[in-house]
């Protein structure tokens, strides 16, 4: 799925969840170790979308952090239709490439920064809240101990919050 195509994969998924005269209900949930470089993507998407996003009630945005499963709680009583994770994920791609997957298809990328993989913490929510899960995956440049984003990576995070922005229904 080439880096443009992610954006038209959401869009059909949301258009998918619209229930008649209501919004989907979308949870977020940034992972990442925000000092492990380009892992901290995920979790840098979600700060900057949570401030733009306050406004918009069927909208949730969460910090998973590096221990995506402690940040379950927030999800049930929001009812979620869609939880999108956003992490780091080796996809053996270029830097900067993103994709969406859905979570099944997500067991064999690299986590090694997190408590648990992304497909398992997937797994429970879908188990739990029955809603969808997908995984908004994007290449780090490098995942360094102590050292920030990579300039490909920072524009990458500018560019999925602003095509989520356009995405998400307002």
């Amino acid at each position: 799925m080439s880096n443009n195509s992610w954006t038209a994969a959401l869009e059909q998924t949301l258009s998918s969840l619209k229930k008649r005269n209501e919004l989907p209900r979308v949870a977020i949930v940034g992972i990442g170790h925000e000092v492990r470089g380009d892992d901290a993507a995920g979790l840098i998407v979600a700060r900057k979308l949570r401030r733009m996003l306050a406004h918009r009630a069927h909208i949730l945005v969460v910090e998973g952090g590096h221990a995506p499963e402690n940040s379950t709680g927030p999800l049930r009583p929001f009812a979620p239709d869609l939880v999108l994770m956003i992490d780091a994920a080796q996809l053996d791609a270029p830097p900067g490439t993103v994709r969406l997957l859905p979570w099944e298809q997500t067991t064999g990328l690299s986590a090694s920064s997190h408590t648990l993989p992304p497909y398992m913490v997937a797994r429970y929510i879908t188990m739990e809240l029955g809603c969808e899960v997908a995984l908004l995956g994007i290449q780090p440049c490098h995942t360094t101990l102590l050292v920030g984003l990579s300039p490909k990576i920072k524009t990458t995070v500018d560019d999925i919050v602003t095509h989520l922005l356009d995405a998400l229904p307002a």
